[in-house]
């Protein structure tokens, strides 16, 4: 689960070149969030803050945000209005599909003096009969209620009828809070019983593929050779995990359950540990591609194009030497690109893929330059023959960075 860091509020902080402390707008939503804090600390001047579709439980830590004007909480399991006094300049409150029950808990807002636009849909209390008058009545700051206006004879009447609501509000309060705390009981008993039988699991022999009986003993020869099984046998452990996981899902979304804060950190967590279950299988399926050989056992060496790269290869007997030219991707930047020359054979790492050719003849390698075409960008190496003296490489390129050249880095620049 997420939690608010300084890295997390600077990388969503690109708006104001990543400086916090003079941040005045904040989007935090969708990061599963569970906790309310160091904000206030961090981010003094802050005038909108989104935190909704997150795991906050509590509104806290806020109270130092003076200039805040729009707060939205929606979509969080938070189950009372409180510490939201500090907020002096709040005109907007969003606390849409949330878990409060307590509608006496808003009389905390009479202080927001500027407070214009709540949103209380979504949430138990909003079912709760007269709870729209006793709303009305008791912030008289409001003028919007779940965006629809308060108009003044439908605060009068509110106003009017006050103690009968309040009484009723109290009521159907109570038998939620009975209710709730039930709620919460269940929740602490099955999350036991899922220790409780996770534990159980754990404690089988077997249980990872050791045995516990005799930590002394050798493994025997099943276990011993569990990561030498045969691909098939690993591909198919697979497939049955995979089978096995996919069953437990389906059983987890088919299952009853009831829309409460519990509940919801049940389903993220239970989204937690399929995907981390997913990589995990992922992880085993992938084959560690083996190093593609370049030279035999027997000192060999072959011709390889990994990068699946064009080229030519000319045999200047004019300036008795021999011309390789590569068409390397023309905007690739020359540090990515390694030659070696050998005096049998040529190698060039593109990106880290080895393209190698044999050469015809024997070369010098100490004499040899590699150079790019500045209007192609193709790869250009001249390789004198042994015992042979060059006149000079052909004028079409010029000499770039390369490990035989210039390690100077340039841009590629077009010769149109």
């Amino acid at each position: 689960m997420g939690r608010i860091t300084e890295d997390l509020i600077r990388r969503n902080a690109e708006h104001n070149d990543c400086v916090i402390f003079s941040l005045e707008e904040l989007s935090l939503h969708q990061q599963e969030i569970e906790r309310l804090e160091h904000i206030d600390k961090w981010c003094r001047d802050l005038k909108i803050l989104y935190l909704q579709n997150n795991l906050i439980g509590k509104i806290e830590n806020v109270s130092k945000l003076k200039k805040l004007e729009y707060l939205n909480l929606a979509l969080n399991n938070i189950e009372k209005v409180e510490n939201l006094e500090g907020c002096e300049g709040l005109t907007k409150l969003d606390l849409t599909i949330n878990f409060i029950g307590e509608l006496s808990s808003i009389k905390t807002l009479r202080h927001n003096i500027h407070l214009k636009e709540l949103f209380l849909m979504g949430n138990p209390c909003a079912d709760f009969d007269g709870y729209r008058q006793f709303v009305v009545a008791t912030l008289q700051q409001l003028k919007w209620l779940d965006g629809k206006e308060i108009e003044r004879s439908e605060r009068i009447q509110a106003l009017q009828n006050f103690p009968v609501i309040e009484q009723q509000i109290r009521e159907q309060e109570k038998a939620y809070c009975l209710k709730r705390a039930k709620d919460k009981e269940e929740a602490q008993r099955k999350l036991q019983e899922d220790a409780d039988e996770g534990k159980k699991e754990r404690s089988q022999p077997g249980f990872d593929g050791r045995w516990y009986t005799d930590i002394g003993a050798p493994l025997p020869s099943s276990v011993e050779s569990k990561d030498l099984q045969a691909p098939e046998i690993q591909e198919g452990e697979c497939n049955r995990k995979k089978v096995e996981d996919e069953e437990d899902d389906l059983e987890f979304w088919n299952k009853p359950s009831l829309f409460t804060p519990e509940s919801r950190l049940e389903t993220l967590r239970h989204m937690e540990k399929q995907r981390k279950a997913q990589e995990k299988l992922s992880d085993k399926k992938k084959k560690v591609k083996p190093a593609r050989t370049l030279i035999t056992e027997d000192g060999k060496a072959l011709n390889v194009n990994e990068p699946k790269l064009d080229f030519s290869l000319k045999d200047d007997e004019k300036r008795k030497q021999i011309v390789l030219d590569l068409a390397v991707y023309r905007y690739l930047d020359t540090s990515l690109i390694d030659v070696d020359v050998r005096p049998t054979y040529v190698r060039v790492l593109v990106k880290g893929k080895p393209f190698q050719l044999v050469l015809p003849a024997e070369v010098k390698p100490d004499s040899s330059s590699a150079k790019r075409s500045q209007t192609t960008g193709h790869l250009v190496i001249c390789m004198p023959k042994v015992d042979e003296v060059i006149t000079g490489c052909p004028p079409a390129s010029k000499p770039v960075a390369s490990t035989l050249d210039s390690s100077r880095e340039r841009k590629t620049e077009s010769a149109e």
